[in-house]
């Protein structure tokens, strides 16, 4: 009998306190990348995922429950408590 595990995915949360934020600025505020320039740059080259697909929208709005990936580290929306 062959047992197969798969390893569960740890999402990074991002918590907002506005209704949604942009990817591009979702990637700064989780210290991602260090300029707007630099999370176009990434998002045009679709090297971001949203919800498991590629994104080229850095102006994409993300809102609680939302999860995006880049460099194989998922971090989810979250909203403040």
């Amino acid at each position: 009998m062959k047992v197969t595990v798969k390893k569960k995915e740890t999402a990074i949360p991002v918590a907002i306190s506005t209704e949604y934020i942009k990817l591009q600025d979702a990637m700064k505020y989780a210290n991602i990348v260090y300029s707007g320039g630099e999370a176009k740059q990434l998002i045009l080259e679709e090297q971001v995922l949203v919800n498991g697909e590629v994104c080229t929208m850095r102006g994409k709005k993300l809102r609680e429950g939302d999860k995006f990936t880049f460099m194989g580290q998922t971090y989810l929306i979250a909203q403040l408590s």
